[in-house]
């Protein structure tokens, strides 16, 4: 089992100055955020990261840069993905992965594959990557769902270590749960249901809302991986008004507000996206004020 995985990961943002470029005093304010809030480990260009935008050089250096801040401290998972099996490939033979301990690859988007065309993607890749696999189905975005038993059968294939699960469908989780064999590692990819997922028999969390409230957050699903649910759902009840908060205008618009709310980062994003407005700033200001 790949045990750094058990636990909260957080898909970080891409901070932008008011003019878009890249924040990197932001990016390095992010990181301290999440170390010191005890994560156990960030994603680099997830979709969170608002990816499709950046260049391949801001991609190079965005994770240069998070690679220089962390200096060995938590692990690093990198996002790479696409609806171009080769070129994904490609890619990730091509980054340097010296301080990189597993890839994320979503689904493929656009496209639409069949079950057994994701399937074959994956398979493919986990074959060409020097690195564990973690799979990411989140349909909301690519238009198609992996079910249970496709992830199932990648769960079996040499150097797919977890998958993130993003349907929302608690009934999909739990099939996957029942049949995974030992040592597959299964993290919500939704933040409402991550402590149910935990205390399923799940592994932990790749959470938007874990950046914005480290500490409350990995602490959650560090009790639910024990057992101890009433302190743990103390924290979700605590947490739920802000997760709300985060996704009502979407990702990352929301978290990037509630990032800004604690003198993190700043809330720009890069077109086709647009700042939180003024009123889900006002809410999430009025929500971290007594938080």
């Amino acid at each position: 089992m790949n045990s750094f995985l058990v636990g909260t990961g957080v898909a970080m943002v891409t901070p932008f100055t008011h003019e878009g470029a890249v924040d990197y005093d932001g990016l390095t304010s992010l990181i301290e955020h999440c170390i010191k809030g005890q994560v156990e480990y960030v994603v680099a260009l997830g979709t969170t990261a608002e990816v499709a935008t950046l260049s391949k050089q801001e991609k190079q250096e965005v994770v240069k840069h998070i690679k220089q801040v962390i200096d060995g401290r938590i692990p690093i998972v990198l996002g790479v993905g696409g609806n171009n099996t080769q070129a994904i490939c490609d890619e990730i033979q091509a980054w340097d992965l010296e301080g990189i301990a597993a890839v994320l690859s979503v689904v493929p988007y656009y496209n639409k594959p069949s079950q057994e065309g994701i399937f074959q993607h994956y398979k493919t890749i986990a074959e060409a990557s020097p690195l564990p696999i973690i799979i990411y189905n989140v349909p909301g975005r690519t238009g198609v769902n992996m079910t249970a038993n496709t992830t199932l059968r990648l769960a079996k294939v040499d150097n797919i270590c977890a998958v993130k699960e993003a349907t929302g469908d608690i009934t999909q989780v739990l099939e996957i749960l029942a049949g995974c064999p030992e040592g597959f590692i299964v993290l919500s990819g939704d933040d409402m249901l991550a402590l149910p997922l935990v205390t399923a028999g799940g592994h932990g969390v790749i959470s938007v809302i874990g950046q914005g409230l480290p500490q409350d957050f990995s602490d959650m699903v560090r009790l639910g991986l024990e057992g101890k649910n009433k302190e743990a759902y103390a924290l979700h009840f605590k947490m739920m008004e802000a997760t709300e908060l985060a996704f009502i205008e979407g990702n990352p618009v929301g978290i990037k507000a509630i990032l800004e709310a604690q003198n993190v980062c700043q809330k720009y994003v890069r077109l086709p996206l647009v700042p939180a407005t003024d009123e889900l700033v006002d809410r999430i200001g009025r929500c971290m004020s007594t938080y």
